[in-house]
């Protein structure tokens, strides 16, 4: 009797850990590995970096929305989100209120928060009407701007559409 309850035990414990396990990197930590030069030289490719994903809300899995979302990013942060259904990290350059300054010195140049990168024509046709970063949204940019496509690109990303940040590489 006392072999069966054991023997029972143990094969309730396997499901109940993988269940404990996909919990805990569906909504609370992950750990991601980085493909690609765009963060360089903070993060490089294929460096493993552990994410907290409950920093901002709890996320719905595989989607780019919160159940309950108690926080948005800072200034600085770096942050994942969903693009074009890949995973993407990228720094929090500015937050919603944020003042978007326009250059011309042999190219364009966009500076924000003491942050300057350059733009090509077309990404400054993009971003020319914007004086501030929007409400709900943020400036997610590369830490290496000449090998990086961010919202320079694709535009802001929305604050629901964060999923994470990175806490250690």
């Amino acid at each position: 009797m006392k072999k069966t309850f054991e023997k029972d035990l143990i094969w309730l414990c396997i499901p109940v850990g993988i269940l404990l396990g996909l919990i805990l990197k569906l909504f609370i930590i992950d750990f991601l590995h980085i493909s690609g030069h765009s963060m360089e030289p903070t993060l490089a490719s294929g460096d493993s970096v552990l994410v907290f994903r409950l920093a901002y809300g709890i996320p719905k899995p595989f989607r780019s929305t919160f159940f309950v979302q108690w926080s948005e990013p800072d200034r600085n942060d770096v942050i994942i989100f969903f693009h074009d259904n890949k995973i993407v990290i990228k720094r929090c350059a500015a937050v919603a209120g944020d003042r978007l300054d326009f250059s011309y010195d042999s190219g364009y140049i966009l500076t924000v928060n003491n942050i300057s990168a350059g733009l090509s024509p077309d990404q400054y046709a993009k971003m020319k009407s914007y004086e501030t970063v929007p409400e709900g949204y943020v400036l997610a940019l590369g830490d290496n701007p000449s090998d990086s496509i961010d919202s320079r690109d694709y535009g802001f990303v929305s604050v629901k559409n964060i999923t994470g940040k990175v806490l250690c590489k």
